[in-house]
């Protein structure tokens, strides 16, 4: 059984990470390269770096910053926000990211998955899925959301996510919008709906508020991996008590 994964996401704005609630209300929480730095120490498995208003500004992911983050730390990274072309790819990839996570771009033109699989390989291909459950009692399930969240795209995730696999996607990044930033728990039905539909490896994103939400996303919600932030941006929790608490109850993980 492969270990499952523990992995610290770095939402950054305007060279600062930041994290808000359910996609909004931003609070500053610290320096990308110097957080790194005290992840990779801590015994993250990967870390995640999102531009997360690269897209909706139109503009590039900050490579400076990338660079600088990539060359603090010895874990895999992956980098997105902003991605729309594979030169893009080949400069971030250059720059130290070893996958790209892409979203808006994959939406817009769903060949692009393809492409960047067949030039890099599927293996540093993520798509990020950014969901939120519909309202219509009649019409039940969850809709794809981009440019970070402002636009809903109509698509069903479900269905998305079985399309990107096809096109040559090696992993999913799934975020619940409702969940994210509420420390309530993983949308578990979410992660498990998707993660039963594909081959691929699913990192659960959004909600985590314990250790406990943590186990569930990696048991019921059969994620392979479980994306933090808040929680280890404000000292709440480290990722060894994490590591320990997973460890005790049987869940395979990667020593810190």
């Amino acid at each position: 059984m492969l270990a499952k994964r523990i992995l610290p996401c770095l939402d950054v704005n305007a060279g600062r990470v930041v994290k808000g609630v359910n996609f909004v209300d931003l609070k500053d929480a610290g320096d990308p390269v110097e957080l790194a730095k005290v992840y990779n120490d801590a015994g993250a498995d990967e870390l995640v770096f999102l531009d997360i208003t690269a897209t909706h500004e139109g503009r590039d992911t900050m490579i400076d910053v990338v660079y600088r983050t990539a060359g603090a730390v010895f874990i895999p990274l992956t980098v997105g926000g902003g991605i729309q072309t594979l030169e893009n790819i080949k400069n971030l990839l250059r720059a130290g990211a070893d996958k790209i996570s892409i979203n808006s771009s994959a939406v817009r033109n769903p060949d692009f998955v393809n492409q960047a699989s067949d030039r890099f390989g599927k293996q540093c291909i993520v798509v990020a899925i950014d969901a939120r459950r519909r309202k219509d009692p009649n019409n039940l399930g969850w809709d794809v959301y981009v440019r970070g969240g402002r636009e809903n795209t109509g698509l069903d995730a479900i269905e998305w996510a079985k399309e990107v696999e096809k096109r040559g996607a090696g992993e999913l990044l799934v975020t619940s919008m409702d969940a994210d930033g509420t420390q309530a728990g993983y949308d578990l039905e979410l992660t498990r709906t998707i993660a039963e539909q594909v081959e691929i490896p699913v990192i659960a994103s959004g909600g985590a508020g314990n250790c406990q939400h943590i186990y569930e996303s990696l048991t019921q919600g059969k994620a392979e991996a479980a994306l933090l932030a808040s929680l280890l941006h404000y000292g709440q929790l480290t990722i060894a008590e994490v590591k320990g608490y997973l460890s005790d109850r049987q869940v395979s993980v990667r020593d810190v």
